[in-house]
């Protein structure tokens, strides 16, 4: 199984930074470059425990779906996503928040398993692993952006 950690440095409060990271509108701003849309399941507002999203967006030239299901939610610290459906074998996505001073530390912990045995093991080293972390590092830095320009009278 393959992980990414990433480490994002958040200058707001951890509630917002939380509710950010699960906004649905947020999700498909930071990935406008591969068109992907919430296009069944929960499609709009902030994911909850037990919503499950169907994903659709191009990647690779591509037109793929991956359904996913929110399975864990700690309210303001941590939430985890799983794959239901779609091009992984199995995907999990750790989320968590730690507020630290004036800043909230967001960990990502993605964990997945590429199909096709040697030829996806070999495909995930050479592209996937870089576009993977390519694509959590803009999700991460548009949540960044979001949380941290939101006045701070507005934040909950």
């Amino acid at each position: 199984m393959a992980t990414i950690k990433l480490l994002t440095k958040i200058k707001a409060p951890i509630d917002k930074c939380f509710d950010v990271s699960r906004d649905i509108k947020v999700h498909e701003l930071s990935t406008k470059y591969t068109n992907e849309k919430a296009v069944a399941g929960k499609t709009s507002g902030l994911c909850e425990i037990n919503d499950e999203i169907t994903w659709q967006a191009t990647h690779f030239g591509i037109r793929q779906h991956l359904t996913i299901k929110i399975t864990k939610l700690n309210r303001p610290i941590f939430f985890e996503d799983v794959i239901l459906k779609g091009a992984f074998n199995s995907m999990r996505h750790e989320h968590h928040f730690i507020q630290v001073n004036e800043c909230t530390e967001m960990t990502d912990i993605f964990y997945y398993e590429v199909p096709f045995g040697f030829l996806g093991i070999w495909f995930d080293k050479l592209i996937l692993e870089k576009y993977m972390t390519k694509f959590l590092l803009t999700r991460n830095q548009i949540i960044k952006e979001v949380s941290e320009k939101t006045p701070a009278a507005n934040r909950t």
